[in-house]
């Protein structure tokens, strides 16, 4: 079932073309006024200020309601409508910047040359508009991960519970068009549910279109003018994509979908998947997550690339025995990038089944945890670079790479970086897959866990080194008094550390409860990835310092198959796991969260910040009273934006102000040393990542928020009038 809603900015005509031919000499201005007054005032639709192809859209979708009139009439009321500024704006002028795919380009750069918005004028930026999407859907989302699209005048953006489409006016966040489909118990059984992440949008002229997959799995082609259906597309508008994927997934239970967003490059839609969380699961047996593309104007598919090489494949040799024929997983459900000049995609492939324990999936087990570069066009392997071997601290690469040209030794390098969670930034040549520093195939830490086998070595990069603390000593430990360093120095004696890649444990009551790990599950980095400035070559990326622990425990064999599933064993009958913190402060010192800029000319970090105000228990906490601690950054999942001038990032969560109001800040830093450069009031903490335009010669700046007891919401900052000139 799929409801589609137009917001009535044009009127309904009522009347009759017969009427409407009596009047021959009527100015535009007249036909107008004539023809749609009797709905709405004049000045109700000429503020709108629509691209052509969207006041088409609206019209025609009025036709469609019963609208009377010629269609020398209706083209004569676009052309008015279109045309009322005084000085029209063209896409191609300095008055309108776009932002059309999730990361900015295909290249995932999350960069801007707009400047209109700048150190000097930060502080001033007001709220220009608010959409709130506590209403879509069954209930409220509080964790809205969308960055929106900015195309032609509108912004188009995925929200609420269901998943829905939303269009709004880029100028004042007006909706015109909603989009929603109910998958019933399909979508309640969906792995990845909520709004996602995004959209992608498709144009070549003449036909523009908007593509998403529902929380069911299903890929769907909308007019992004009307917000309709586009029929010639799949069957009705839709492809399933629990079909053509060469396995046989259950179309209501298969664990398969997507958060992320599609990516659409030329004529071609690049569809990745994503599973139920790995650390815990349900079987060793799973669904497998192929990438597959698609034609953007018939939804055919055009190529798929098996993850878990079938046999004779390349890569099935590094699978022992049968794991690969039941292994699944192996999905990429962060974002991709392509070059379309090297006419191909790059893939960030996630683990295979068994995120903490991979003893039935024994060797390296390609293309698990592999940068996979494929044609665009045929789907087929150029190259691979693995960046963990059998891995089993949940190291997915979670984010897509950033294609970067950039000059090393005085010779330009088409080359990527690949943001981990592990804080190591792979910098590889894009059109071979080799490193442009050396990789050190380097010893790690063995472990012993029945069933378990070990890679010997795992690779470091040389250059650049660790942009975040990862592994885990005793030197990390809450270090603000001795007396917090003592109690920090306990707790952690009662877990193996080392440094990074040492394994899990069988965690014991009487022994090690697991393995410390900064970095862990959830990074280090995450989905949000980084930022580039094509003009300095430098790469900007956040990072937290989460601690997790890696044990291992048997798990009830009801409810899993597997030998061992993270987890921890009880030290008593009332232990129901250990909080990893000191006096409801982080266990490690900070900064707990912090950005990182980094030369990739050279290989070398420039600069390091604290990223976010210092949490409330940190800094009210009694045992820390009359100690001034500077600010320690924040943990959270952030994306960053980089501007002509800025570097621009929200906080994640919230803090209490001086004058007792809990909120967060959006904040800007001069990019070329991290000072900060202003920062302006947020409700609750950044959840999206952010990006900007400018529409009608205005600049606007756009971050998903929400937190508890607050709904999604995007927010739209912009200067004052007189501050855009």
């Amino acid at each position: 079932m799929r409801h589609t809603f137009l917001r009535l900015l044009c009127c309904v005509v009522f009347v009759s073309s017969a009427v409407a031919q009596q009047t021959p000499t009527r100015s535009d201005h007249e036909l107008f006024v004539q023809t749609c007054s009797s709905c709405h005032s004049e000045e109700i639709a000429t503020q709108k200020h629509y691209s052509h192809d969207t006041w088409q859209g609206v019209v025609a979708n009025m036709r469609s309601r019963g609208a009377q009139g010629t269609d020398a009439d209706f083209a004569r009321i676009v052309n008015y409508l279109t045309t009322l500024d005084t000085a029209p704006v063209k896409e191609t002028s300095k008055a309108t910047q776009e932002w059309k795919t999730y990361g900015g380009d295909l290249a995932n750069h999350r960069y801007s040359p707009l400047d209109q918005i700048n150190a000097s004028n930060f502080n001033n930026l007001k709220v220009a508009w608010r959409f709130n999407t506590a209403n879509l859907g069954s209930s409220p989302e509080y964790k809205f991960e969308s960055t929106p699209l900015m195309v032609k005048g509108v912004v188009y953006t995925t929200a609420g519970s269901r998943r829905d489409v939303v269009a709004l006016d880029a100028a004042t966040g007006e909706m015109l068009w909603m989009y929603r489909e109910d998958e019933g118990q399909r979508a309640k059984n969906a792995p990845r549910q909520l709004s996602g992440r995004g959209l992608a949008y498709w144009s070549d002229g003449q036909h523009n279109r908007i593509l998403y997959v529902t929380p069911g799995y299903r890929l769907i082609a909308l007019d992004a003018t009307t917000g309709h259906r586009v029929s010639t597309f799949g069957r009705g508008g839709v492809v399933d994509l629990k079909e053509q994927d060469d396995q046989k997934i259950d179309p209501l239970g298969g664990d398969i979908g997507l958060h992320a967003a599609p990516l659409v490059a030329g004529d071609t839609i690049i569809i990745g998947a994503a599973h139920s969380v790995g650390l815990i699961p349900k079987s060793r047996n799973n669904t497998k997550g192929y990438v597959r593309g698609f034609d953007v104007r018939t939804g055919r598919r055009l190529w798929i690339f098996h993850t878990i090489p079938m046999k004779n494949e390349f890569g099935a040799d590094t699978w022992q025995g049968d794991s690969a024929s039941y292994t699944g997983n192996t999905g990429v459900w962060g974002q991709m990038s392509v070059d379309e000049k090297l006419g191909l995609a790059y893939l960030p492939v996630e683990l295979p089944t068994g995120d903490a324990y991979g003893g039935y999936r024994p060797g390296n087990g390609l293309f698990g945890e592999t940068l996979v570069a494929v044609d665009l066009k045929t789907g087929k392997r150029r190259w691979h670079y693995q960046l963990v071997h059998h891995g089993m601290w949940d190291y997915d690469i979670p984010c897509a790479p950033v294609l970067v040209d950039i000059t090393v030794d005085g010779k330009p390098i088409k080359a990527l970086a690949q943001p981990t969670k592990q804080s190591i930034l792979f910098v590889l040549d894009r059109e071979t897959g080799k490193p442009v520093w050396p990789i050190v195939e380097q010893a790690v830490p063995q472990g012993d866990v029945p069933g378990e086998t070990y890679s010997p070595t795992q690779p470091i990069p040389t250059r650049p080194a660790a942009y975040g603390r990862n592994g885990f000593s005793n030197n990390d430990l809450i270090n603000f008094t001795p007396q917090l360093h003592a109690e920090a120095m306990k707790l952690a004696s009662r877990y193996q550390i080392g440094p990074v890649y040492t394994p899990p444990v069988v965690s014991k009551a009487d022994g090690k409860l697991g393995t410390l790990i900064l970095g862990f599950s959830l990074g280090g980095s995450n989905w949000p990835g980084g930022s580039y400035d094509p003009e300095t070559h430098t790469f900007y990326v956040f990072s937290q310092a989460l601690v997790g622990a890696a044990g291992l425990v048997p798990p009830d064999p009801n409810e899993s198959d597997m030998r061992y599933v993270l987890g921890q064993a009880a030290t008593g009958p009332e232990d129901t796991g250990r909080d990893l913190d000191i006096h409801k402060m982080p266990l490690v010192h900070p900064p707990y969260g912090e950005i990182s800029a980094i030369d990739l000319d050279h290989g070398t970090i420039l600069w390091q910040i604290a990223h976010g105000e210092t949490p409330d228990e940190v800094r009210t906490n009694p045992l820390l009273k009359g100690i001034n601690i500077p600010r320690t950054g924040r943990l959270g999942i952030i994306g960053v934006l980089t501007t002509k001038s800025l570097l621009i990032a929200g906080e994640a969560g919230t803090f209490t102000n001086t004058a007792g109001v809990k909120g967060a800040l959006l904040r800007a830093y001069e990019k070329t040393s991290g000072k900060d450069a202003g920062a302006v009031a947020m409700p609750t903490g950044q959840t999206g990542s952010p990006m900007t335009y400018m529409w009608k010669g205005k600049q606007y700046l756009v971050v998903a928020v929400g937190g508890p007891g607050h709904p999604g919401e995007l927010i739209a900052y912009s200067l004052p009038d007189e501050g855009a000139k």
